[in-house]
């Protein structure tokens, strides 16, 4: 996985050849400002899996706080009883 690296100007210049570079490549493209990094510009769809990430890590973080209160959640059995009974 290459790192890519425009300067802001081809922000401005090459807007379509950067969103392309963003959903052909799955990566996000870092943007300089006088060489220095200022910007990350990503698709949508990688902006919304790193999101869906952030925040299963902080649904594990949750329960693993509440596991170390002693805190005791359902069974795997007892969540799929519950779901079904929904879906029905």
């Amino acid at each position: 996985m290459t790192t890519i690296i425009r300067p802001i100007s081809d922000l401005r210049n090459r807007a379509n050849e950067i969103s392309e570079l963003c959903h052909s490549e799955d990566q996000p493209v870092f943007i300089t400002r006088n060489g220095l990094g200022d910007l990350v510009v990503m698709s949508q769809s990688r902006y919304d899996r790193l999101q869906n990430t952030l925040d299963l890590y902080r649904k594990l973080g949750d329960a693993e706080i509440l596991d170390a209160a002693g805190e005791r959640g359902i069974t795997h059995k007892q969540l799929m009883k519950k779901l079904k009974a929904k879906i029905r």
